[in-house]
């Protein structure tokens, strides 16, 4: 667990660097949830961005603080904030494995300044990784973040299979879940 003002300065640090080098970027993770109820703990930061990993490597070389782990082997990247003790590590996916390909206006928001996902897209990529690893930290996130911003959420951006399963077994989000699909009609 880091706590969240930590992260959040982590993030902007990071995304300072990636401005100035225009390279498209969004974070997610526990961080956002966090961010947004003003919590005081938080226990990851994730991040995806829109081009090759090479480009956030070359916008991170001049800087002091930061320094980049190349991991192959499950195609991340590694980038440690190390202005902070202790270092806080952010994990760099590539783009579409779990958030969405392209970053811009429609699936991209500010959180105190810090560009986050949408509300939609943090919930199909916290749902696509639940859906692959059951982690109880995505289910956590998907039942926060449906349940507080559930007028928010576009349900064409919402895998409404994946949905059904994660509603079944996680039958306190099923109010949430009803309430979207009756705002759409559906």
């Amino acid at each position: 667990m880091s706590e969240t003002p930590r992260l959040l300065e982590a993030a902007a640090a990071l995304s300072s660097l990636l401005n100035d080098s225009q390279v498209p970027h969004a974070f997610y993770g526990n961080v956002m949830t966090a961010a947004l109820c003003n919590a005081p703990q938080a226990y990851a930061i994730e991040f995806g961005h829109t081009h090759p990993f090479r480009r956030v490597r070359d916008a991170l070389a001049g800087s002091t603080d930061f320094t980049t782990t190349n991991s192959p082997w499950t195609n991340r990247l590694h980038a440690t904030y190390r202005r902070l003790i202790p270092p806080i590590d952010i994990e760099i996916l590539a783009a579409g494995e779990c958030g969405p390909r392209h970053l811009d206006v429609s699936t991209v928001m500010k959180v105190q300044g810090v560009p986050f996902l949408t509300i939609s897209e943090f919930l199909r990529a916290k749902l696509k990784a639940w859906i692959i690893r059951g982690s109880d930290g995505d289910a956590q996130d998907i039942t926060y973040m449906l349940s507080r911003y559930w007028n928010r959420v576009d349900i064409n951006r919402i895998p409404e299979q994946d949905m059904g399963v994660f509603v079944a077994r996680n039958s306190n989000v099923a109010p949430a879940w009803t309430a979207i699909k009756r705002k759409y009609g559906v």
